[in-house]
């Protein structure tokens, strides 16, 4: 058995809005899938892709996982999956900006057809879409001013210190929090992760919390701000790892298993996967565990 049960990253909660009002409609998964899965005698999704020569895929803005800068799509899950596009005979990647809440919403109204954004697995988003095997994992850690006059190390601490904490909008991070003990007029909501930074220095929340990973790049472009050592939440007495991968609509197995086996061979070969992705802070320490597996993840 796994000796990480219990992972999950920060990403979007269950939410039915989405950007521009869309919503989840019944049965629009399934006619989706229908099509997609070939059903309609064009073949399986990954062959429709290779002739037409790109795939849709969505992103978040968010740094270093998925953003855009200079015109170009950067980040940790756009150079994965560039990589492991080219490999299974897709050129191209065609970007699709979408905020969080929206990121699933569109992957099952047909908008595109990967989330590329690092996205948390876990079993809430499990039930709506197809997740790739874990791309990578990543510690949880806090923003807070210069110096860290609260001395904060952990959720523990900003309990006990009566501090209030930031989140991202729908982010896995307000669990923890909650989970920590902090309430709920204690923990503020934030939209982006520079609003969350912002809020930081403005005195409006003492800390923000984020994956150690996206704190630490955002850090870069934020003086008077500092990051906290990593550590591990725990949710029900479980620690959290905070995992994430790619994200499929149901009923295109096909490239969500071909997508897994190029994936497999990166992740298997530590060189190579800093290689592609250590520019954005990702090392052999965020390599996910070879039997760190999704479908466990997905029961919870």
């Amino acid at each position: 058995m796994s000796e990480f049960p219990h992972l999950s990253r920060r990403g979007f909660l269950t939410r039915s809005a989405a950007v521009g009002g869309l919503v989840a409609v019944p049965g629009l998964i399934t006619a989706c899938s229908k099509t997609d899965s070939g059903s309609d005698g064009e073949g399986s999704k990954l062959e429709q892709l290779k002739k037409q020569g790109y795939v849709k895929v969505a992103y978040a803005n968010e740094a270093p996982y998925g953003y855009k800068e200079d015109d170009q799509l950067k980040g940790e899950a756009p150079t994965l999956h560039r990589e492991i596009f080219k490999a299974l005979g897709v050129a191209e990647l065609r970007p699709t900006f979408s905020e969080w809440d929206g990121l699933i919403p569109g992957l099952q109204a047909g908008k595109y057809d990967v989330i590329s954004a690092g996205m948390a697995i876990i079993p809430d988003r499990c039930e709506k879409a197809l997740f790739s095997e874990p791309e990578f994992v990543s510690p949880t850690a806090m923003m807070v001013k210069k110096g860290n006059p609260k001395n904060l190390s952990d959720l523990a601490s900003a309990k006990e210190a009566g501090v209030t904490v930031g989140v991202m909008s729908g982010a896995v991070e307000k669990s923890y929090a909650t989970a920590a003990g902090i309430s709920g007029g204690s923990i503020k909501t934030l939209q982006k992760p520079q609003d969350g930074a912002d809020a930081v220095k403005g005195g409006r929340i003492d800390a923000f919390l984020l994956t150690s990973i996206s704190l630490n790049w955002l850090a870069k472009n934020n003086s008077g701000l500092e990051v906290t050592e990593a550590f591990i939440p725990e949710a029900d007495g479980k620690k959290q790892y905070s995992p994430g991968g790619a994200v499929f609509r149901k009923g295109t197995e096909d490239l969500r298993d071909a997508f897994n086996r190029e994936l497999k061979k990166i992740t298997s070969d530590p060189d190579r996967y800093v290689q592609l992705i250590g520019e954005y802070g990702f090392g052999k320490e965020t390599i996910p565990p070879a039997d760190l597996k999704t479908a466990a993840l997905c029961k919870g």
